[in-house]
């Protein structure tokens, strides 16, 4: 078993998955037939990673690298988004009053050095996530600041004690991202595995060559048995990878348009799942620096925008479509329709906010309009083609924005770290739609709050929505948090994601979840015969 991947540094990576796999759990409709061993499964990827350590990143360019090699505690059904089962984990309780989970491991199993995964590198892991030492980034770190301790008592024991109840710890622990790591070697180097991987995944690392190629070899001693896999390198742009056969699937997105012509060409050798995202494309706006610490100026950007034409336009290019607030369109937290056209920016009479706009930047001292900087990611699909759009849109408001396309790692170091911008791209993509993962990027001090803003009030909110087990409860606190942000236009939305994962037929038993994160362990995927 193994998998690969090689790299144009300025277009994609690509990974060749070998696959080998007897299936203890099937997909409907795959129940029929009869998984295989070996084979080569080529997949590309659309950028190169500012590291390996998924801890510390928040880019599909390193979890979908890497995620194959690795366990963790818990995760999400493959087959049943967003059902959470067990990974390390067999099983796990929570005690009456909610303030500790207790969760046991799995005996056997081994990273790849083949040494035991045990409780410790558990709480070795946890704790870099939760309470990480100085010089070490946890981009995530927020996500458990309920957390108030992590114990291993026993080689298969570990115990989360929690400061105050939790409406989503188990949905936190059983992201991705939280990839469990040996205790020796972050005791040696807590910075480790930004360049080196050892896991207990699917898939043992073999070699990287940073911006050519990333390799792994099928992990024999995978605790789950009969999951198989290994890959190999090759190159070629994402979309006539896929046509040529160079690459038998897409796990991120293709347009429509390239999806059309590969179907076109291809036919019933190749399948399309269609699924919404668990992401919205926006803009970060660096509330620190002027004009834009003025709110004036924040709301003229947002009402510049016409969210409901750049729907229809760029659909059809990118995949993104629906217009929503924080939280995606149709989940149970989300704003309703009515609600958010009252706010800045989401109205449908188009005119109207333009006039707006004009107004406020006006009373903010700009009469003529403004120059900004708009720094980006240099990927195309779908950053480069949003940020297109919102130029256009705010030069009918007498803003002009020099488009500033950057490669990942930097644009990660200006608009995550430094905060070395005016505004950026900065998309809002989790693992699952729940309302922690999501809105703790808009407190205090988060890790992931690019626009560096701080308001008590929403503050307050985000910590009694973390509590409320009442659903009920809990929504309404939520829906005035995103209230709050939206009216002063902290950040900027754009639109809501929807995605085409393109692979061949051949490739058997991959369920394309509502992101491009979760199911990327790839351990139930086979190749069947041409």
């Amino acid at each position: 078993m193994g998998f690969g991947a090689r790299a144009h540094r300025t277009l994609f990576t690509v990974v060749a998955l070998g696959v080998l796999v007897a299936l203890a759990t099937s997909a409907a409709g795959q129940a029929a037939e009869t998984p295989r061993r070996g084979g080569v499964l080529l997949a590309v990827i659309g950028a190169d990673p500012p590291s390996l350590d998924p801890h510390q990143e928040s880019t599909f360019a390193t979890l979908q690298l890497v995620a194959p090699l690795y366990s963790t505690l818990l995760q999400s059904d493959p087959y049943a988004y967003p059902k959470i089962i067990g990974d390390a984990a067999t099983e796990w309780k929570i005690s009456p009053d909610a303030l500790t989970y207790t969760f046991k491991i799995r005996h056997g199993i081994k990273f790849h050095d083949g040494s035991p995964l045990t409780a410790a590198d558990v709480k070795a892991t946890d704790d870099k996530l939760i309470f990480p030492p100085d010089g070490v980034r946890s981009v995530r770190k927020g996500a458990y600041s309920v957390v108030a301790s992590v114990d291993a008592p026993d080689a298969s024991t570990v115990v989360f004690k929690l400061k105050h109840a939790s409406a989503s710890l188990l949905e936190n622990l059983a992201s991705p991202w939280n990839v469990i790591y040996p205790k020796k070697y972050l005791d040696k180097d807590p910075n480790y595995f930004m360049k080196n991987v050892v896991g207990s995944g699917p898939f043992k690392f073999k070699s990287y060559t940073r911006g050519s190629t990333f390799e792994g070899e099928r992990n024999p001693d995978y605790f789950v048995k009969d999951r198989p896999f290994f890959i190999s390198p090759e190159t070629t742009v994402r979309a006539a990878a896929v046509r040529s056969g160079r690459a038998y699937i897409e796990f991120r997105d293709l347009p429509n348009a390239e999806v059309e012509a590969i179907k076109k060409q291809l036919g019933d050798k190749v399948v399309v799942q269609q699924t919404p995202m668990t992401g919205q494309f926006g803009i970060a706006i660096n509330n620190t620096v002027k004009p834009f610490t003025d709110e004036r100026v924040r709301k003229a950007l947002t009402l510049g925008l016409d969210r409901y034409t750049a729907g229809r336009v760029l659909f059809p290019l990118t995949g993104l479509r629906d217009v929503g607030g924080l939280l995606r369109p149709g989940t149970e937290y989300a704003m309703a329709d009515a609600d958010l056209q009252k706010l800045p920016g989401f109205g449908k009479d188009i005119e109207k906010n333009r006039a707006e706009a004009k107004r406020l930047l006006a009373e903010a001292g700009y009469p003529n309009g403004l120059k900004v900087v708009l720094k980006n990611r240099n990927v195309k699909l779908p950053y480069q083609d949003f940020a297109v759009f919102a130029i256009q849109e705010w030069r009918k408001i007498g803003i002009e924005a020099e488009h500033r396309p950057l490669e990942t790692a930097a644009w990660f170091a200006d608009g995550r770290d430094t905060g070395s911008f005016e505004l950026i791209i900065g998309p809002t993509v989790e693992a699952s739609d729940d309302a922690d993962v999501f809105l703790r990027r808009y407190t205090t001090g988060d890790t992931q709050n690019w626009g560096r803003f701080s308001d008590p009030g929403v503050d307050d909110l985000f910590s009694r929505q973390a509590r409320a087990l009442d659903p009920a409860e809990r929504r309404k606190l939520i829906l005035q948090f995103q209230k709050i942000v939206l009216e002063h236009a902290y950040y900027m939305p754009g639109l809501w994601w929807s995605r085409n994962v393109v692979h061949w037929a051949k490739v058997k038993n991959y369920v394309a979840p509502p992101n491009h994160y979760a199911n990327q362990k790839l351990q139930d995927v086979w190749l069947s015969e041409d």
